[in-house]
């Protein structure tokens, strides 16, 4: 069985978000298992750093990166990825592939992935990764459901299935956008492996002194609106009046200067001392971020999936998060991790539990790594693709 997977961003382009990281890790994993994969990408944010327009074997995977234009930048910082080189590869091969799996939308590549399946009578799976959210599709509305309308309803409603990554994405999207198609569920994953042997906590204290004899609470995300950052400050405010040992460590990608605003923010809460921005942070510096802080917070407006949150219970940390984030109902149905509204109060008081509860912290920790090993490694992830790849294939 051969399978073409067409997104618009692909690794190591990390700052377009965690899709294209967990797209990888779960590609790594399909490949070393025997799938027949193939990616097609642009090469956004990679311009000068591979090379384009044919394969290249990326950990493993293989994968085509082709050059877009930038006509449309005003739109975003990459525009609609208008690519004719991927439209043309698609137009030439996509007969040889048995099955394709279409990852986001609002953009060119998957938009026309999706027309040369249905000229070509392809079959073809699309997997939204969370912008199908009502929060997220009442953000700027009007563009969103003009383009849905005109360029994507049909490709949609004429996938052979959906693809979600958490239950609480499959109940708020698939009846909202009014669609019929079957669908699952397969979560993203993360390779235990990696997270077996953590730095020592200390090394966190190390490079950040300021922490020395603090609990850490730890952000870690994009820094946009949908990720709940300001009633993280505020909240935390009021955790500090209270907790004079506590820190908050807001780690990640600056996204059109959100930083500044958010930075705004804590000087007005008169927490200036009591907050440290690192920047984006991977690889051994997110894991020295982890092992050093004393519990982990995400309360998003909007989230399809929360990978972070699955890495930070896998490295032992307590979590914290709105329910708005899309593995809440999991980590709720096995007491795995503190679930709050998205809003000052509940957060705050959801924070508080932790701070004050030792044994509540243990328990949340041992639930929290239980259900990361039974449902996020992303060997048993791979296993379930595979076979929802088969089924819809047609292949047994």
């Amino acid at each position: 069985m051969k399978i073409l997977q067409v997104i618009p961003s692909y690794w190591p382009a990390t700052q377009f978000g965690g899709t294209v990281f967990s797209s990888h890790n779960l590609n790594k994993a399909l490949v070393a298992k025997g799938l027949d994969l193939a990616v097609y990408t642009t090469d956004s944010g990679l311009v000068g750093k591979v090379a384009t327009d044919r394969p290249v074997d990326v950990d493993g995977v293989k994968v085509t990166y082709f050059p877009f234009s930038k006509y449309f930048e005003f739109l975003g910082p990459t525009g609609w990825q208008w690519s004719p080189a991927i439209s043309q590869a698609l137009k030439e091969t996509i007969g040889g592939f048995d099955l394709v799996n279409i990852i986001s939308m609002w953009n060119y590549p998957t938009t026309i992935a999706a027309h040369y399946c249905r000229t070509h009578n392809k079959r073809y799976i699309i997997s939204p990764r969370g912008v199908f959210y009502p929060e997220t599709m009442r953000k700027k509305a009007w563009k969103k459901w003009l383009y849905y309308n005109i360029a994507l309803k049909k490709s949609v409603e004429s996938a052979n299935a959906i693809h979600y990554t958490t239950e609480d994405e499959a109940q708020n999207c698939h009846a909202f956008i009014g669609l019929k198609n079957p669908y699952t569920i397969v979560p993203n994953g993360i390779d235990l492996r990696g997270f077996s042997a953590l730095p020592a906590p200390e090394e966190l204290k190390e490079r950040y002194p300021t922490l020395k004899g603090k609990k850490v609470i730890l952000f870690l995300g994009r820094l946009n609106w949908k990720k709940g950052l300001d009633i993280l400050v505020k909240a935390f405010a009021a955790i500090a009046r209270k907790h004079a040992d506590a820190h908050l460590l807001i780690a990640g990608n600056d996204e059109d200067g959100y930083r500044g605003t958010v930075e705004k923010w804590v000087r007005e809460q008169g927490v200036g001392d009591k907050v440290t921005f690192t920047g984006p942070l991977s690889g051994r510096d997110k894991l020295i971020a982890y092992s050093g802080s004393d519990m982990f917070v995400l309360p998003s407006y909007s989230e399809n999936f929360g990978m972070t949150v699955i890495e930070a219970m896998a490295c032992g940390l307590p979590v914290v998060i709105s329910n708005k984030v899309g593995v809440y109902k999991e980590l709720e149905a096995n007491k795995a991790g503190v679930i709050v509204d998205p809003d000052e109060e509940s957060l705050c008081r959801g924070l508080q539990q932790l701070l004050d509860n030792d044994e509540a912290r243990k328990t949340y920790i041992q639930n929290g790594r239980r259900l990361v090993q039974e449902l996020y490694d992303i060997n048993t992830v791979a296993d379930k693709m595979i076979r929802f790849y088969k089924e819809t294939a047609g292949a047994g």
